[in-house]
């Protein structure tokens, strides 16, 4: 049965795409006419090198070094790309520069709707650049950030990055603990930190976690910190360090950009770090530089002078890639605090203030709007609102539903999922097509994505395995201090020799739409039929009563199974034998029997890693009796006190 379409774009949309003025360039420059988004997949597939060189031609990349091919023979993770090429991300930033229209807009629980211009925010990089060269700071250091989401962090960004130096950051919600994993791995020379933030009303003092972090990290010359909770006299309290206000007045002579190899590492993204030591994701410069500006340019369609808004931390890698919109000649629009704080209407007041074009959230977010009943049209003018994207865990048809009915009914929907892994996304939005009810648009051009079964035979409308069969240049270029690629390769490469195995069920619809069904690692095996967990939480957040959930599928000996479904419930409501039904009724009539859970459990909370996502497999490894301390890493838990319950929960066979 085909879904509901929910929106088509105009005939004056799509003309104006960026997408489609990319097809006339290849029409124009290489002779290849594509009549749809299809064909044009299909070509950046099959053709690769052509595909990618088409990318660096279009957006004119300024190589200071010429490329010698582009890409190599070598197979996935060994590609090399345009090799002999040397460039810089932030120069293709700069380059933007105008006095036309602000580079940032910053609001957060604190303070109100700001802007930065574009000469402040090269004046301050160009001041954090001269700092770092004065400490002595080559291409290849690492500068290491504990920072909220405010202008501070985008100005240390650009400034590691522009003298090729290799960034990596944490949020101030991560515990000291946490921090020390991911930043004792790649050993800072600069630790760039805040000695507080706010959050839900209340600040939050970090200092001590901040004495701690520089404790163990003896590789860090220099602190540069940043009293964003307090006065600059309470920052001076750790002998050598820099505040920030300094920093600042470091004079300069130049802007420079320090061109580095195109595969010279960028940042480093860290995995959530579960069940172990957090993994130290490396990218390059040149890899994400041309991902970014295809993603940024043809699958979010962002165009210069718009205003690109995505709520995130500088923990997630969607703070990296919201930055990428200052490619396009975008503004980008920071946020920093809850959400939710003082009510959930707090986001939709600002895109109203702020004039967003593009509204980036989190599925979770859009169904807590739904189940809240808000409107986001009455607190103030969306007009200039044409898209809201949505990723972090796959968005349910009642959330495309919401967007629609609530929201505004002419609005591009881009459900997009991809990874920290890449950077990106694998699927997402396409300017050309239809939205349909519950349907990510398309994949991503120059990724050759499909499902497998576990025989690796490719599946059509049918859920299997996500495998990405050809390299991206946005793959990581190695893993930190994994010299023998062996983290790296068990990581993607050990299900299907030479080919990347991300870890969700997916499927490819007759409309080349994708529909994302969960994480495989957290399937549910029930009865031999496998359940994606996303078609259980799309069932159960259309029960009012229900705040948040979780479920877990437990094989037991002999070869029964046992699959409990753990719900916090709202406020004054409780999980009476009424809801039960629903919930068995929901299940049972959207999906099947085998759906059912087996028991119903109310908790307070349910455990999320810091970056947001549920805890299932360690959930599912703390009731089948192993350990807590070796079922999870407490570090990367956002709420561990949410663990106790099920530590001491009896599992009923």
């Amino acid at each position: 049965m085909v879904p509901p379409i929910l929106w088509k774009p105009s005939g004056a949309f799509k003309r104006s795409s960026n997408l489609t003025q990319y097809m006339q360039w290849l029409k124009d420059t290489l002779q290849l006419d594509c009549k749809d988004y299809d064909s044009l997949w299909q070509w950046s597939v099959e053709h690769t090198a052509d595909f990618w060189k088409s990318i660096s031609a279009y957006f004119k990349i300024i190589h200071h070094a010429p490329y010698r091919s582009v890409m190599s023979n070598d197979p996935m993770p060994h590609t090399k790309w345009f090799e002999g090429a040397t460039l810089n991300y932030a120069e293709h930033i700069f380059r933007n520069a105008t006095g036309g229209r602000p580079a940032i807009l910053f609001q957060s629980e604190r303070h109100p709707l700001t802007s930065v211009s574009w000469e402040e925010l090269k004046q301050k990089v160009a001041a954090l650049q001269s700092l770092f060269i004065q400490q002595g700071i080559q291409p290849g250091d690492r500068i290491a950030a504990y920072l909220p989401n405010i202008p501070e962090a985008t100005i240390s960004l650009l400034a590691a990055m522009s003298v090729g130096a290799v960034w990596s950051s944490c949020s101030p919600d991560f515990g000291s603990g946490s921090v020390m994993e991911r930043f004792q791995q790649i050993e800072p020379k600069i630790l760039i930190a805040v000695d507080g933030y706010m959050y839900n009303g209340k600040m939050f003092n970090r200092t001590d976690e901040v004495k701690a972090i520089k404790a163990a990290l003896p590789s860090v010359e220099k602190l540069i910190r940043i009293p964003y909770a307090g006065k600059d006299a309470d920052a001076k309290d750790m002998p050598g360090a820099v505040l920030w206000s300094e920093a600042m007045q470091t004079p300069y002579t130049d802007f420079r950009f320090t061109a580095v190899p195109f595969d010279h590492p960028v940042w480093i993204l860290y995995s959530s770090g579960t069940t172990g030591i957090p993994k130290a994701i490396t990218h390059s410069h040149g890899g994400v530089l041309l991902e970014h500006y295809k993603y940024l340019a043809f699958h979010n369609d962002v165009q210069p002078g718009e205003n690109f808004f995505w709520f995130t931390t500088t923990g997630w890698m969607m703070w990296n890639y919201l930055h990428a919109a200052l490619l396009t000649g975008a503004t980008i629009v920071l946020y920093d605090g809850n959400p939710g704080y003082p009510d959930i209407s707090v986001l939709w007041r600002m895109a109203a203030n702020a004039r967003v074009h593009h509204f980036g959230t989190s599925a979770p977010f859009i169904m807590a709007c739904k189940k809240a009943g808000i409107l986001p049209g009455e607190y103030g003018d969306l007009s200039a609102l044409r898209s809201v994207s949505s990723t972090g865990s796959p968005l349910p048809q009642e959330g495309f539903d919401y967007v629609y009915e609530k929201i505004k009914k002419d609005l591009w929907l881009c459900s997009m999922s991809g990874g920290t892994d890449v950077c990106t996304a694998f699927v997402g939005g396409c300017s050309l097509l239809p939205v349909y009810e519950g349907e990510i648009q398309c994949r991503a051009l120059g990724c050759e994505m499909y499902a497998l079964d576990e025989e690796g035979n490719r599946l059509w409308d049918e859920v299997g395995e996500m495998v990405i069969t050809k390299p991206m240049p946005s793959m990581p270029v190695f893993f930190w201090n994994d010299k023998q690629f062996e983290k790296y390769l068990s990581s993607y490469f050990e299900t299907y020799p030479g080919i990347w195995r991300h870890g969700d069920w997916v499927k490819i619809t007759p409309r080349n739409g994708v529909i994302i069904l969960g994480r495989s690692d957290a399937t549910l095996n029930r009865q031999g039929v496998r359940i994606g967990t996303a078609e259980i939480y799309r069932a159960i957040d259309t029960i009012p009563e229900i705040k948040d959930s979780l479920i877990v599928n437990i094989e037991l000996p002999g070869g029964g199974d046992y699959m409990p479904l753990f719900v916090v419930m709202k406020e004054n409501h409780s999980l009476t034998a009424e809801i039960k039904e629903t919930i068995k009724r929901t299940l049972r009539s959207t999906y099947s029997p085998r759906h059912v859970p087996d028991e119903m459990i109310a908790v307070n909370d349910i455990p999320y890693t810091i970056s947001g996502k549920k805890m299932e497999m360690p959930v599912k490894k703390i009731l089948m009796g192993r350990p807590l301390e070796k079922s999870v890493n407490a570090g990367s838990v956002k709420n561990p006190e949410s663990l106790e319950f099920f530590k001491t929960f009896m599992m009923k066979k």
